[in-house]
């Protein structure tokens, strides 16, 4: 039989900030997938010789709000520092960024996995700035080259550290989920994966089940997917548990991801490992934060969506796949909660559905987006009301949707130039059944002689005289007592 491992899993993850400019010049923060190459560049950003950088404010506002949202606690002096290192991508032949000294250590992130809530703990949180971007040109006669594009160099990254606190893939996922919800939450990062707003790298060991001492950890870098994180660390997982099967030593080691291959590779390993000779930087003065700029920010905080999700589920008892749909943008939730203030008797569990089911299908199929809908929450209750009071019915309601999507009139209007009001009149209903069972005597032999699927054709058959306007549970009522018994 073979040994049972226990995996130990922490994460890096480098945001870009989404501020005007970059992290200490003013050069403008460009779209990278839609600019042209080198064209957001300065002397300081470039690296030239005799340039001072300055600190982006909004930078520094938006990494103490991730720093307060996951209970971190914020150093009231912080102090940037030459990180030194020669690389195509590294202009300065530095990086500025945070090492002994970081902005705030010791939060926490809980995520729900498979089994559960899981509480992640977060060893670091600080500022730097990005590196420029290569583009690599692979040819086959050997002259192969790279390109330098500087308009990334010098971006506002905030570098959130993980302890080793995942033990499994799925919990890998449900982390790098959760902290790119949370920090869409605080409108810092686009969370666009795409465009690489978010990297990764991953610190995986593994070690015996009844062990408590960590395994030799090895380093995955420049992950810039969810599925690059999820396949690299469970191509290393499944690595390291057939070296350790074999009784060889896993090695500590700095990998790289092979996208097409999906399998890791060396890079370098401890005994090449960089030595990155940090000092503090000599053209920065040490950050200071007041503690009136904490609590400021602190009471401004959003309500985490973790929180959210969990008070859905507690004071509004929707269940956890409505919890987790709506609370997944905050834009979603925000409009969501705006919809029930506008209800007259709010009903959560209708609202969930509507929107989840009925608004979220009509937008995705238009490739649109809840921010960019012509229905404000208010006429959206107003159409749930509505229904509640009987006034119109299933069917009817959604196609009054789709009417107020498409033309941005309010239910009220919609209902009364289409004549949609539902029939409700228990006389009128009466005459139109009647009329119905009159008109199809073959059919009520056949539901007397025992064909009871008929008792629903009848339903729609009356549903289609009125248009759809009856109210389809009186016309279940009327018809159980008129038609013929067998």
């Amino acid at each position: 039989m073979k040994p049972a491992y226990t995996a130990d899993i922490g994460l890096e993850v480098h945001a870009e900030l989404h501020t005007h400019s970059k992290m200490f010049c003013t050069c403008p923060v460009l779209d990278l997938t839609e600019a042209s190459p080198n064209t957001s560049v300065c002397p300081i950003c470039a690296g030239l010789p005799g340039t001072l950088p300055t600190v982006n404010a909004q930078a520094v506002r938006m990494a103490l709000l991730v720093a307060l949202s996951l209970d971190c606690k914020i150093h009231p002096t912080s102090q940037f520092a030459r990180k030194n290192y020669f690389y195509p991508d590294l202009p300065k032949g530095y990086q500025i960024s945070q090492y002994e000294f970081p902005l705030a250590e010791g939060g926490i992130l809980p995520v729900h996995t498979q089994d559960g809530w899981l509480s992640i703990r977060i060893r670091r949180v600080h500022l730097e700035e990005d590196t420029a971007k290569l583009t690599h040109i692979h040819q086959e006669d050997s002259n192969s080259y790279s390109l330098v594009d500087l308009n990334r160099a010098g971006i506002p990254l905030l570098e959130i550290v993980s302890e080793p606190d995942m033990h499994s893939v799925d919990q890998v996922l449900a982390y790098c989920r959760a902290l790119r919800t949370l920090l869409r939450y605080l409108e810092v990062n686009s969370g666009d994966l795409e465009k690489g707003v978010m990297r990764f790298e991953a610190n995986v060991s593994i070690r015996p089940l009844e062990s408590s001492t960590l395994g030799t950890r090895v380093e995955i870098k420049n992950l810039n997917s969810l599925h690059a994180v999820t396949a690299a660390v469970g191509f290393e997982l499944a690595r390291q548990s057939a070296l350790l099967d074999q009784g060889q030593e896993v090695s500590q080691e700095t990998l790289g991801w092979d996208e097409s291959n999906e399998i890791t590779f060396a890079q370098r390993s401890k005994e090449e490992a960089h030595d990155y000779r940090y000092f503090p930087e000599p053209d920065l003065p040490p950050l200071v934060i007041s503690a009136s700029q904490i609590n400021y920010l602190r009471d401004h905080l959003p309500e985490r969506p973790d929180r959210r999700l969990q008070r859905y589920i507690s004071d509004l008892e929707l269940s956890h796949y409505q919890a987790e749909r709506l609370t997944g943008d905050k834009a979603v939730a925000d409009y969501f909660e705006a919809v029930l203030g506008h209800m007259p008797q709010p009903d959560p569990f209708l609202a969930s559905n509507w929107i989840i089911g009925e608004l979220f299908g009509l937008i995705h199929a238009e490739g649109s987006d809840i921010r960019e809908i012509s229905v404000p929450p208010g006429d959206f209750a107003s159409l749930l009301n509505q229904i509640i009071l009987g006034k119109v019915n299933l069917p009817t309601g959604k196609s009054i949707l789709a009417s107020m999507l498409n033309t941005g009139k309010d239910p009220e209007e919609i209902i009364h130039d289409a004549g949609l009001e539902q029939i409700t009149d228990q006389e009128k209903l009466e005459e139109i059944v009647e009329s119905v069972i009159n008109a199809h005597p073959e059919e009520i032999a056949a539901y007397q002689h025992g064909k009871m699927a008929l008792r629903s054709w009848f339903v729609g058959q009356v549903m289609q005289q009125t248009g759809g306007k009856a109210n389809p549970a009186m016309v279940q009522k009327i018809l159980e007592e008129k038609l013929p018994r067998a």
